[in-house]
C-alpha cells in the first residue's frame, strides 16, 4: 500500500511529464522543428508555361513564397524545354506539370537525379478529344469513338482531305493526338493549334457557326463554364495499351486507348530543397483547387484582368487556405 508521500511524488512526476508533453505540442521545440528559410538572397526562378491555369498556379505559389521572405522571378518556359532548364538549375521549380505529357526529357533528367518531384498539385483533371455539343447532330454516333470514322469527311478540311481533322495541341506540347490516331487506325490527321488561345478561339467560333470540330483539350479550363461540350468515349486507358499491341481494339499498334485522368505534379531542380528548405516544405503542401482555378482563369482570360492583380487578391482573401501550410513549416 502506497504512502501519501509516494502518491504525491508520483503525482508530481506525472504533472511534469504532462507539462513537458503540453509544452512540446504548444511549440516549445518550434525552433528545432522549423525549416530554415535558406538562401533568401537568391531568387527562386519559377517556370511560367503557356497555359492560363499553370500561370495562375505559379503566380499564387510565388506570392506565398514572397510573403515568406523569398525573392521570386517568373521565367517564360516551354512545356518540354523547362525540364532541361530545371536540370541545369536555370529554373528552380515548375508548379503544374501534366504527367501524361512530359516527353522524353523529364524521365531522363529524373533518372539522372537532376530534377525531383515535389508532389501532386491536387487538381481534378480530364483530358481527351472534346467537341461542341452540336457535333452530336452532325455525327450521330458520338460520343462513341467508332462514329468518328464514318464522320471523317465531315471533319475534313482542304489541308487534310479525304481524312478528317483533329485540332491538336500546339506542336511543342507533344504528339498525343498523332499517337492516338495511329493507335486507333482512323482516317484523321492531327493539325496543331498555334497556342491555347487558338484552341479556345476555334472552339468558340465552331459553337457560333455550328462548324464541325473535334479537338484535344483538357479540364479544368474556364471555357468549359461557357460552352456546352461532349467528350469522345475512347477505349478505357490501361498501361498495357502503351506497350502491348495485342491489348485494345487495334491488335497491330499501341496507343489505342484514351487518356487516364492526368496526374498533375510539382517538379523542381534537384538542389531546391537544400537551397530553400522552408520554401520546399511549403510547395510540398501547396494545392490548387480546380474550381478556384477556373474562376481565376475566367477573370484573366475573359474579363481582361491582370494576372498579378487577380492572384494577389486571391492570396489576400484566402489566407485560411494557404496560411496553415506556412505555419506548419515556419
Amino acid at each position: 500500500m502506497f504512502s501519501l508521500n509516494k502518491l504525491r511524488d508520483r503525482a508530481s512526476c506525472l504533472t511534469a511529464v504532462l507539462g513537458l508533453s503540453l509544452g512540446l505540442s504548444l511549440g516549445m521545440s518550434t525552433s528545432a522543428q522549423a525549416a530554415e528559410l535558406g538562401a533568401t538572397d537568391k531568387p527562386i526562378r519559377l517556370a511560367m508555361v503557356e497555359w492560363s491555369g499553370a500561370r495562375i498556379t505559379t503566380q499564387i505559389a510565388g506570392n506565398i513564397l514572397e510573403r515568406m521572405g523569398y525573392k521570386v522571378e517568373y521565367v517564360t518556359a516551354g512545356n518540354y524545354p523547362q525540364f532541361t532548364a530545371l536540370a541545369d538549375g536555370s529554373l528552380h521549380a515548375t508548379l503544374e506539370v501534366w504527367m501524361n505529357n512530359v516527353g522524353d526529357i523529364y524521365p531522363k533528367m529524373k533518372e539522372a537525379g537532376k530534377i525531383v518531384d515535389i508532389g501532386p498539385l491536387g487538381l481534378e483533371t480530364r483530358e481527351g478529344w472534346m467537341y461542341p455539343a452540336h457535333m452530336e447532330s452532325i455525327c450521330p454516333g458520338l460520343p462513341d469513338w467508332k462514329a468518328l470514322e464514318e464522320c471523317a469527311t465531315k471533319l475534313a478540311t482542304a489541308e487534310t482531305f479525304p481524312n478528317g481533322r483533329i485540332l491538336s495541341y500546339p506542336a511543342d506540347w507533344g504528339t498525343r493526338s498523332v499517337d492516338l490516331i495511329k493507335g486507333l487506325d482512323i482516317p484523321f490527321e492531327a493539325v496543331p493549334a498555334g497556342s491555347e488561345g487558338a484552341l479556345v478561339a476555334e472552339l468558340k467560333a465552331a459553337v457560333q457557326t455550328k462548324k464541325p470540330l473535334v479537338m484535344m483539350f483538357w479540364a479544368p479550363h474556364w471555357v468549359l463554364a461557357e460552352v456546352d461540350v461532349g467528350w469522345v468515349d475512347l477505349p478505357e486507358y490501361e498501361p498495357a495499351c502503351m506497350e502491348d499491341p495485342s491489348w485494345g481494339p487495334n491488335p497491330n499498334a499501341v496507343n489505342d486507348c484514351g487518356v487516364s485522368p492526368p496526374l498533375i505534379n510539382k517538379v523542381a531542380w534537384a538542389g531546391f530543397e537544400k537551397t530553400w528548405p522552408a520554401a520546399w516544405e511549403v510547395l510540398k503542401r501547396f494545392q490548387m483547387d480546380a474550381k478556384e482555378q477556373e474562376k481565376l482563369m475566367f477573370l484573366v482570360d475573359q474579363k481582361g484582368e491582370a494576372l498579378k492583380t487577380v492572384t494577389d487578391e486571391w492570396v489576400e482573401q484566402n489566407k485560411a487556405v494557404w496560411q496553415p501550410w506556412v505555419d506548419a513549416v515556419m
